[in-house]
C-alpha cells in the first residue's frame, strides 16, 4: 500500500519524488532520495528489462556504487583491438588488482532496482503515459499510469501526484516528450547473445573483443564481450534501417566467425542510444537523467557509469536543495544539478566527441587509431582514464609523445588526406 502524504496548510509534510524508469540512473535516483527520507515513487515498465549494451562497467564503479561481486560475470583484463585489416592489438592491465567489470544488464539493473526499494523506494510496476503540468510552481504534477501490479493483463488505469519528477526512462522518454525537451540524433545498438562451445568460451574466459571497419559500423565498433554462460556480439550505428543494422551484424560475425564456431544464438536484442545531451534537460520541475538526458559518450559508447552517476548527481541536488525533502525546488534550483554535470564531465564528452570525428570517420583514421592503441603511454592513459573516470596527469614529455604518436599514425595510414 502506497503511503498517504499528510498535508499542512496544502502543502504535503515532505517533498515526494517520482522517479521513472529503474534502470542505473533511476535506481540509483530513487535510492539517494529513499537514504534520504524523501517519499519516493519508482516506476518501471517491465521488471525484467534487459537494455541490450555491451555491459561494460569501470572498476570505480564497483566500489562507488557498492557492486557485490556476483552480479559481475567476468572480469575482463585483456582488450583486443582489431583494425579493418584484421591487424589485432592486445592491450593487457598489469595490475592484477584491476578489471573491466561485465554484466548482464537484467542481474545489474534488478540488483540495483531491488536496493532502492528495499532502501524506502516505492517500486510500481506500471507504464507512465501522460502528465498533468501544474500552473502553478507549488501544485503537484499528475503522473497518469497503467499498474501492472494487480494481474490482470491490460491492467489498470490509475494516478499519482507528485511534487518533483525524474526522467530516467532511456532513449524514447516519454518523460521527455511530456516536458518538450527537444529531440536528439540516436544510433542503436544491436546485439546477439550467443552461446560457445566450453572451448570456445574459454577463449574470452578475461578477453572483451573490439572491431572497427566500415564493416562493422561506419559511425562506432563493433563488440564481442563475454558474460557469464554466452558472449554479446553487437554493432552500434547511426544507420537506422534494418537493413543496414543487418548488414554491419553480418559484418561482425563474418570478421569473428572462426571464434564463434559452433555457437548458438540465445538471443537477439536492439535499443536506441542517445548521441548527444537534450537541448532541454530541467523544465519545471522535471529532470532528466541517464539516456533520457542523452549522457552516453561518444567514441566508447558507454553509458552504464553516467547514467548511474547522473541520478545520484541529481538526486543528492535535489536533498540539498529541497533541505532533506522539507521544501519545494523551483526550477532555477534543480538547474543546479545539470551546472554540476557539465562542470565534471562536459570536458570528458567534447573530447570522446573530437575523439570519434577524428578517428572514425574511415577505415584509414581506424587503422591509425588501433595503430596507436599499440603504444604504452596510449594504452596507461586509456586505461586510466576509463577505470577511474579521471583525466591522468602526465608529464609534458609524455604528452608530447602522444600527441606525436597520434600525428604519426595518422600520417602513416594516410589517414589526414581529406
Amino acid at each position: 500500500m502506497l503511503p498517504v502524504n499528510v498535508e499542512i496548510g496544502g502543502r504535503p509534510l515532505t517533498l515526494r519524488v517520482a522517479v521513472v524508469g529503474s534502470g542505473p540512473a533511476g535506481s540509483s535516483a530513487a535510492e539517494t532520495l529513499a537514504k534520504a527520507g524523501i517519499e519516493t515513487y519508482l516506476f518501471e515498465r517491465k521488471l525484467d528489462n534487459a537494455k541490450p549494451c555491451g555491459g561494460a562497467i569501470p572498476l570505480c564503479m564497483v566500489s562507488e556504487f557498492d557492486l557485490p561481486q556476483d552480479i559481475i560475470d567476468r572480469r575482463v583484463r585483456k582488450m583486443k583491438m582489431i583494425s579493418p585489416s584484421n591487424r589485432e592489438v592486445d592491450i593487457c592491465l598489469v595490475n592484477e588488482e584491476e578489471y573491466i567489470g561485465m554484466c548482464r544488464r537484467e542481474i545489474l539493473d534488478g540488483y540495483l532496482r531491488n536496493r532502492a526499494a528495499k532502501l524506502g523506494a516505492n517500486l510500481i510496476n506500471a507504464t507512465v503515459y501522460k502528465l498533468d503540468i501544474p500552473v502553478s510552481s507549488k501544485d503537484p504534477y499528475t503522473i497518469h499510469y497503467v499498474d501492472h501490479r494487480e494481474g490482470i493483463a491490460k491492467g489498470i488505469t490509475k494516478t499519482l501526484k507528485v511534487d518533483l519528477i525524474i526522467g530516467a526512462d532511456g532513449a524514447n522518454s516519454r518523460i521527455a516528450k511530456e516536458m518538450n525537451a527537444g529531440d536528439y540524433n540516436y544510433a542503436i545498438a544491436f546485439q546477439e547473445r550467443i552461446r560457445l562451445p566450453e572451448d570456445k568460451m574459454a577463449f574470452y574466459n578475461d578477453l572483451a573483443e573490439m572491431y572497427v571497419g566500415n564493416d562493422v559500423s561506419t559511425d562506432f565498433y563493433a563488440w564481442v564481450f563475454p558474460k557469464y554462460d554466452h558472449v554479446a556480439v553487437g554493432t552500434g550505428t547511426m544507420h537506422i534501417n534494418k537493413a543496414s543494422i543487418r548488414q554491419l551484424q553480418a559484418g561482425i560475425r563474418a570478421r569473428a566467425t572462426k571464434k564463434l564456431e559452433g555457437g548458438r544464438i540465445i538471443k537477439v536484442e536492439a535499443h536506441p542510444i542517445p548521441e548527444h545531451p537534450r537541448p532541454r534537460r530541467v523544465v519545471g520541475r522535471i529532470a532528466l537523467v541517464g539516456d533520457a538526458a542523452g549522457y552516453v559518450t561518444k567514441s566508447s559508447g558507454e553509458g552504464i557509469y553516467f547514467a548511474a552517476k547522473s541520478g545520484r548527481l541529481c538526486a543528492e541536488t535535489i536533498v540539498e536543495i529541497s533541505d532533506n525533502g522539507d521544501s519545494i525546488p523551483t526550477e532555477e534550483d534543480i538547474k543546479l544539478y545539470t551546472k554540476r554535470w557539465d562542470t565534471k564531465y562536459g570536458l570528458t564528452y567534447k573530447v570522446l566527441d573530437i575523439l570519434q570525428t577524428v578517428f572514425y570517420r574511415s577505415d584509414a583514421t581506424r587503422e591509425a587509431f588501433v595503430e596507436m592503441c599499440s603504444d604504452l603511454d596510449v594504452q596507461n592513459l586509456t586505461f586510466d582514464s576509463y577505470l577511474y573516470k579521471t583525466i591522468t596527469p602526465t608529464n609534458l614529455l609524455t604528452q608530447l609523445k602522444i600527441t606525436a604518436k597520434t600525428i604519426g599514425s595518422l600520417i602513416r595510414g594516410n589517414a589526414l588526406a581529406p
